[in-house]
This record gives C-alpha cells, structure tokens and sequence, in this order.
C-alpha cells in the first residue's frame, strides 16, 4: 500500500502575506483561453536621485581617429597622401616645392604614430620613398620620361633638407615609442629584459 506525503504545517498557507489575485486553478480551462497571472509589486528599486549617473560621452573633438596600420599598410597610405598632396600643390599653388615640403611634415607624423607595434621600423622608409612619390605630379620636364626623370631627381636634390627633416621627425617618432614599447614589457614582466 502506497503512502502520499502530505505537507508539513509550517508549509501551509501564510496569513502575514496578502492573497493572490489569481484565478482559480479550476476555471483556467473553462473559458478556452489563457488567463494571465497578475504579477505581484517585488522590492522597489533605487529611486531614480539615488542611481548612479551615466558616464558623460566624450566630446567628438577630443576622439581622433587612431587607426593602427600595418607596414604595407603605413607606406600606402603616406605615399597616396603625399600624391594628392603634389597634385594640389601643382593646381593650386603653382608647384611651389616649399608648401609641399611643408605638407609633408604632418604626413610623417601621421605615419609614425599610426603604423602599429609590430611594424615601427617602417615608418622611417617608407616615408622617404613616399616624399618622391608626391613629387612626381610636380616634376618640371621638356617632356618625355627622361625630362621627367631629371625634374623629380633636381626636385629631391633641393629639398633634401624637408626629406630629411620629415624622415628625422618620424625616426623620433618610432624611436619614443619603441622606447615605451620596451619599457612597458620590462615593468610587465618583473624587470626581466625583453627576449
């Protein structure tokens, strides 16, 4: 013979608590349709003075755009920079070589900052190489590929001092951050040198 537990007293139902709003188990079916269960107020939450207030976005002027870029990366970028750059200077400022050469400056260090860890050495070459690039558009010739030629080789023997001023700058550049670089792993790991 079977016996059914039947539920202890301290089980039963509760006098301190108010009575369920439900309907009836009995009459759920009755109707055909679904009754829905009310549901009863839980803990109140934080009024709205107590929350804590959300962080204030940053302003759209303070958020610069910090891409990382591989080498290849890094040296397509500046030399497409640097190329339009040659073009507007040979539209709109008469091929003047000095705003060129002043234009190239922020685009070294727009390539020293933005070429990821991985690949800091390539600033400093690529930059060089993306400096003759921009010349191309600016190279005064009488026509033909060797006249070209000798402008863009005249061009980059009078403004050496912008190549390498622009080269120095993204040298620095990657050299600091290197420097932080090693600095950064050798706190990170116990004052060991890096492998």
């Amino acid at each position: 013979m079977e016996r059914y537990r039947t539920r202890p007293a301290q089980y039963g139902p509760r006098h301190d608590r108010p009575r369920s709003s439900l309907p009836p188990q009995a009459g759920r079916g009755a109707g055909g349709g679904a009754v829905r269960a009310v549901r009863q107020p839980g803990p109140q939450r934080r009024p709205p003075s107590v929350r804590r207030p959300a962080p204030a976005p940053a302003p759209a002027a303070a958020r610069l755009p910090n891409p990382r870029l591989t080498g290849l990366g890094s040296g397509l970028f500046c030399a497409l920079v640097m190329f339009l750059l040659g073009l507007v200077c040979a539209v709109l400022f008469g091929a003047s070589l000095t705003a060129y050469g002043v234009l190239f400056l922020p685009v070294c260090v727009l390539t020293a900052v933005w070429v990821r860890r991985g690949d800091l050495m390539t600033a400093p070459v690529v930059v060089p190489i993306a400096f003759a690039v921009g010349l191309l558009p600016m190279a005064d010739g009488d026509g033909g590929a060797g006249g070209r030629l000798m402008g863009l080789v005249t061009a980059l023997a009078t403004q050496a001092g912008w190549l390498y001023g622009g080269t120095l700058v993204a040298g620095l550049i990657v050299l600091v951050r290197r420097v932080r670089l090693v600095h950064r792993r050798r706190t990170a790991g116990g004052g060991r040198p890096p492998t």
